[in-house]
């Protein structure tokens, strides 16, 4: 049971339902505009589900959907082999059909840019209030500075043509490598297989997002966040300009809420008669303790084949990837182990103990178009953030912002267009 009386009166009461990087980022905003604000989350701590497996990078310029031109077969041919950047599974509900065929729909060019620029601009702004949240607050979150998308094939790396026009295109600081030249960049895939090439990114990073999500709560909880963990939101009912949360036998007023909850928002919403097409993809990631620092990766890298990421933590390398879809438990896949064990091994084979790494596995939120859904509802005082998918921490400063700007009755600092739920309407 949460107490009435520690929601506090203030400008206004508004209570965040969700611990992960999207809820907590939402949770400090409004506090930072002045807000009496309480967060709610299910499980004992912040960033306990999918913001604990995160991937650790913080890519603005490779912010895109993973949904390209031959997702289909890529899916379908994934069935017949031993490793694989999407996995099919068989337990597949109708919704979820219907959801896949829409998210592999065949991406016309001018619809994909579309979506891109929508998560780039957003990832964008993101990236803009880390940089200065990090000055503000002398953050350290194992962060490190640039960014590698590795290419096996010759033909792989012809195809980052129309990439390179669109990263021309929006300024984002870019150049393209060859093998020897990725190699004298990131000496340590002197022990690599094959390295055709890369395109080498300096102002994008990787990071721990769990430990900057609990530095974001004792900042919030320093201002005023009020912290209800072990609870459980059973529904939202907006009425009388006002609304009322329940949990359990207990019903807890606000004059605001805003839902972050990942994938558990979507059962939140159809309360309250919002449909929101919001499917859980299941993803996996393994952390790795250093063993020998002479060979590991300095550079955060993506891997383009198998779009996986390896990210430097300090003294460990998480590697994180793969869409298993239908999946309703938290087992590992077998093909899904063997495709990050194969990028560590073809990359940096002598670099971690990757056999004796520590496993996750977990889903995160997804729209098929895999842009957020960020702002008001048609319900009074029912805000929403989710659908971040697997660029969740890319773009969560920004989304947090926005919905803090409008409950506090100001302009976004960035278009908001396509980023809401008008873009359903259309």
């Amino acid at each position: 049971m949460i107490p009435q009386e520690l929601l506090k009166p203030a400008t206004r009461q508004i209570v965040v339902i969700g611990g992960g990087i999207i809820g907590m980022s939402t949770a400090y905003f409004l506090a930072q505009a002045g807000h009496q604000v309480a967060l709610i989350e299910q499980h004992r701590n912040v960033a306990e589900v999918s913001t604990l497996g995160n991937s650790g990078m913080l890519a603005t310029a490779s912010t895109t959907p993973w949904a390209v031109n031959g997702m289909r077969k890529r899916i379908f041919s994934g069935l017949f082999s031993q490793e694989a950047s999407t996995i099919l599974n068989a337990r597949l509900s109708p919704s979820l059909w219907r959801w896949l065929m829409r998210w592999t729909s065949k991406p016309e060019l001018q619809r994909y840019q579309l979506h891109s620029e929508r998560m780039h601009r957003l990832a964008r702004y993101s990236q803009q209030i880390l940089l200065q949240l990090q000055l503000d607050y002398q953050l350290d979150f194992e962060q490190s500075s640039g960014l590698l998308q590795l290419f096996r094939t010759e033909k792989e790396l012809a195809a980052t043509a129309p990439l390179q026009a669109l990263l021309t295109e929006r300024n984002v600081a870019h150049r393209l490598l060859d093998g020897a030249g990725a190699q004298a960049l990131e000496p340590a895939l002197q022990t690599a297989r094959s390295v055709a090439g890369g395109l080498y990114f300096p102002e994008l990073s990787s990071g721990n997002c769990t430990l900057f999500t609990k530095q974001l709560k004792a900042i919030a909880q320093a201002s005023g966040v009020q912290f209800h963990f072990d609870v459980r939101v059973d529904a939202i009912d907006p009425h009388d300009g006002r609304v009322a949360l329940k949990i359990g036998d207990d019903v807890l007023q606000a004059d605001a809420v805003v839902v972050a909850a990942g994938t558990g928002s979507a059962r939140l919403l159809r309360k309250i008669g919002l449909k929101v097409p919001l499917q859980a993809v299941k993803t996996y990631t393994i952390t790795a303790a250093i063993k020998n620092y002479e060979v590991a990766p300095k550079l955060a890298l993506q891997d383009d084949a198998y779009k996986v990421t390896m990210a430097r933590l300090g003294e460990r390398i998480r590697v994180a990837g793969i869409a298993e879809l239908g999946a309703r438990d938290t087992g590992i896949d077998d093909k899904a182990l063997r495709t990050l064990l194969k990028v560590t091994q073809d990359w940096y084979p002598d670099a971690a103990n990757y056999h004796n790494a520590q496993m996750w596995t977990g889903n995160i939120p997804m729209l098929a178009d895999e842009v957020p859904l960020i702002g008001a509802t048609s319900s009074s005082n029912v805000y929403i953030n989710v659908g971040h998918g697997g660029s969740g921490w890319s773009m969560a400063l920004g989304a947090a912002k926005i919905v803090a700007d409008q409950l506090s009755g100001r302009l976004p600092e960035i278009d908001i267009d396509g980023l809401t739920l008008a873009r359903y309407r259309r």
